[in-house]
């Protein structure tokens, strides 16, 4: 017993260096292209060193850091070709994981997410667009799309998915973040496909979920007149 707690220790430590860096970086302690050292990310997460080393090679095998010859780590940039990919990325994983989930999910869990964003979307358009209901329609959206991917029960899937979303995430904020002026066409986009999940038409989910998240991408490379 005390063998398996040892091993497990070390392993504990590095899930938690992982999860206070996503963290810190969706939190915008540290940003997009900032250099940073060991013993900064040691300071920002209080965890150990030890700790720390050894969770640089995960970061730089899932593209969040790379290290720069006599500069040291570098969180990763956000840029076109980065852009391009995670979206493209996004498309190959959330267009099948569509598909299946229009025929697999519960009346009571489509009701419910049909519910949540009708009703973000009717205070959207009858009052004033607040900081919290950002923040509701924000929540509402990630939740939907993990929501999704989850449903596919395929865990390599997605640990992929969720560290692309990490990626996602990190362009939004830099270049989209959800804002007074977009909820409520974010929410109208999302609202086609609740109603094509409704009627339990698939074609048609999958058609509205691509065109949402090309406008997403399309948005992030300023190609959107809404930004």
């Amino acid at each position: 017993m005390a063998g398996r707690g040892e091993e497990g220790e070390p392993l504990k430590l590095r899930e938690k260096a992982y999860d206070a860096f996503k963290q810190h970086l969706l939190a915008r302690d540290i940003l997009p292209g900032q250099f940073v050292s060991q013993r900064e990310l040691v300071e920002l997460t209080g965890l150990p060193l030890g700790a720390i080393r050894e969770l640089v090679p995960r970061l730089e095998a899932e593209g969040l850091i790379r290290t720069v010859p006599q500069r040291g780590m570098q969180i990763a940039h956000i840029d076109v070709p980065l852009i391009r990919d995670a979206f493209q990325f996004r498309l190959f994983i959330e267009k099948e994981a569509m598909a299946l989930f229009v025929e697999r999910a519960q009346d009571a869990a489509v009701a419910a997410l049909v519910e949540g964003h009708r009703s973000v979307l009717q205070r959207a358009l009858t009052q004033e667009v607040t900081p919290a209901l950002i923040a509701e329609a924000q929540a509402v959206d990630w939740g939907f799309h993990d929501s999704v991917v989850d449903a596919l029960g395929n865990e390599i899937v997605a640990k992929a998915y969720r560290v692309n979303a990490i990626k996602i995430r990190l362009i939004r904020q830099e270049r989209i973040r959800i804002h007074d002026q977009i909820v409520v066409p974010v929410m109208q986009e999302h609202m086609l496909i609740m109603e094509a999940l409704e009627r339990r038409d698939a074609p048609g989910a999958v058609a509205a979920l691509v065109a949402h998240i090309n406008r997403a991408r399309d948005r992030a490379l300023g190609m959107d007149g809404r930004g």
